[in-house]
């Protein structure tokens, strides 16, 4: 196999197929079916992508040497060579060593993937934010630089790069931890042990707690579910049976936020407020490390809302949207951009919002310097960390949360107690904010009607801000200011956009399983007594199309519901001539 695999832009085996899981039902497989349903490298490619080894020629430059990826055809190769200048830092006079970041890269049109069906099941139960990105990849990296006086360039210089559609971070961080290290070492042989382990994996099935051998090695974790309270977590509990478990992961994707805002903690509510209304913010970084948890913990900071905009966790000036963000002759996009070039500092200077980030380590001088550092505008940036922006909070400061992050600073808390602290204050701001949205969204009440489809009542931006004097956040927020103008400013936002849709479609799908449940109930046989013959063979059709949607929806109907809707169907085309039986009982075209 390994002469399969390791073969540059070759799929790792089974070049043409269609795996079985393309047919599986739309409410996913049983668990006896999905053992059966799996083609070799159907987990694999749940998991992961692709691996990339991209090293440095000195002829060439950044240079793909391994390659392996399960379809036929993947990036074009001006992608690749994205891929190549993203897993490099863009200067490596502080990378020695080993160093982990991540990047973020637009997905080139593509087939789809063979477990599409799988997706859909398994991404129905992931909350928003761990939802699989269907427009990027993520590339998560581990490079190392080391002195290595037999090179030519006088250093070792080498990336293992994991791409996936799965926003994993501190998972694909952990797991390239153990990979890694024994690839530098020991090569493919190591990689083709990794890929063997990884496509005996479980799917990564939202809810379940999950053991992932990998080279010797047994990681445990659970995937959280759309239906877990936000701000808890399902705690991983070690048993008496997993004494081959050597890695427990309490999380597959949070940040530390603490850390990554410590520099600029002063501001984290108004860092809130430009996530929360998808202003363009640039990050620049010493590393890309910093540069990518940074801009992974500001758009983690409005959860449970999801950030609806693009963000690129590291960013560099070969990137293909290099020309679309840098460009003067508009406005910024509204995009999250983490760098590390100096060029940027220049390039970028236009933006109206600018972070700096010094070495994350010297944590006790930035603090020092924060003190002392007031938010202003500037038409020149010098190198002190903090925020740069013309930005006016619409909330007044918030000095409580301050004070509590400070007295733990002193005290020296740990930084989990830290951040889960800061963690728990972003999302009671969000919830805050977002409850009074929520409410205006309720359903109205379902007419116990068989044939006309439920509505819901149409969004007006003024009656709702009506509604915010009496039950808006300040029933639930401490914080005073101008809560008006904030929500009259994330009302023209991507990020509302993308809520309003998204809970408009799960309303509707409330409504509509309602509005079978109610078809359920409904005396059918009375009601074609009344019925023309085309009325009822109307009524057939619309009731039919009603069950496929339930199906292929997923709608949260009563369990027996289906059941009962397909058997009023067969009692009302019994009451019809033969002729139209025979056309009615054939199966239904998807």
């Amino acid at each position: 196999m390994c002469s399969d695999i390791y073969n540059n832009q070759t799929p790792l085996k089974n070049k043409w197929r269609i795996s079985p899981a393309e047919e599986m039902p739309v409410d996913g497989p049983r668990e006896e079916e999905s053992e059966q349903l799996f083609l070799p490298w159907d987990r694999f490619s749940a998991w992961l992508h692709c691996i990339c080894v991209v090293g440095f020629d000195l002829e060439l430059g950044q240079a793909v040497e391994v390659f392996l990826n399960y379809f036929p055809i993947f990036h074009s190769i001006f992608q690749k060579t994205s891929i190549c200048y993203l897993s490099f830092p863009d200067s490596n006079s502080g990378c020695l060593g080993d160093t982990q970041f991540c990047f973020r890269f637009r997905q080139a049109a593509s087939r789809r993937s063979s477990l599409g069906c799988f997706w859909d099941h398994f991404d129905r139960d992931a909350p928003v934010c761990l939802k699989k990105d269907l427009g990027h990849f993520y590339g998560y990296v581990y490079f190392r630089q080391v002195r290595d006086k037999s090179l030519k360039r006088g250093y070792f210089q080498k990336s293992l790069v994991l791409i996936s559609k799965l926003p994993y971070v501190t998972f694909f961080h952990s797991l390239l931890k153990l990979i890694a290290p024994e690839y530098f070492e020991k090569q493919e042989p190591c990689l083709e042990a990794a890929c063997n382990d990884i496509d005996r994996w479980p799917m990564p099935c939202p809810g379940k707690i999950l053991t992932l051998p990998i080279m010797g090695v047994v990681m445990k974790l659970r995937i959280p579910t759309c239906s877990d309270k936000p701000g808890t977590s399902q705690l991983v509990q070690t048993t008496m049976s997993d004494s081959l478990v050597s890695i427990v992961l309490p999380t597959i994707h949070e940040v530390d936020l603490f850390r990554c805002f410590y520099p600029v903690f002063f501001h984290i509510q108004m860092l809130w407020e430009l996530v929360l209304l998808g202003e363009a913010i640039v990050v620049m970084a010493p590393s890309p490390a910093e540069s990518s948890d940074t801009v992974l913990a500001l758009v983690s900071c409005i959860a449970p809302l999801r950030y609806c905009s693009d963000f690129r966790p590291y960013f560099t000036i070969h990137d293909s949207e290099f020309k679309e963000y840098t460009t003067r002759t508009q406005a910024p996009p509204s995009v999250i951009l983490g760098v590390t070039n100096p060029f940027f500092a220049k390039t970028l200077q236009h933006w109206p919002h600018i972070i700096r980030i010094g070495d994350m380590k010297q944590t006790e001088e930035m603090a020092k310097q924060m003190k002392v550092k007031k938010l202003k505008n500037l038409k020149t940036l010098d190198s002190k960390p903090g925020v740069y922006s013309a930005y006016k909070t619409f909330l007044n400061k918030d000095e409580d949360i301050i004070k509590q992050l400070q007295k733990g600073v002193q005290q020296k808390r740990p930084s989990a107690a830290q951040n889960a602290i800061l963690r728990r204050y972003f999302l009671e701001l969000t919830q805050s904010f977002i409850i009074p949205l929520v409410s205006d969204f309720a359903p109205e009440t379902l007419q116990r009607c068989t044939i006309s489809p439920p509505q819901l009542k149409h969004f007006v931006q003024e009656e709702f801000m009506k509604t915010l004097e009496k039950a808006g956040p300040q029933l639930t927020s401490r914080l005073k200011g101008d809560w008006i103008g904030l929500y009259r400013q994330f009302l023209k936002s991507p990020n509302f956009d993308s809520w309003f849709r998204s809970r408009r479609k799960e309303m509707m799908q409330k409504l509509e399983a309602l509005h079978l449940e109610a078809l359920c109930d409904e005396d059918l046989q009375l009601r074609i007594q009344k019925h023309t013959e085309v009325e009822t063979v109307d009524l057939v059709l619309k009731l039919k199309d009603k069950l496929m949607q339930a199906q292929r929806e997923q709608l949260p109907v009563r369990a027996g519901t289906m059941t009962k809707l397909q058997a009023h169907i067969e009692s009302v085309i019994l009451s019809l001539p033969d002729d139209l039986q025979g056309i009615l009982q054939k199966p239904a075209t998807p």
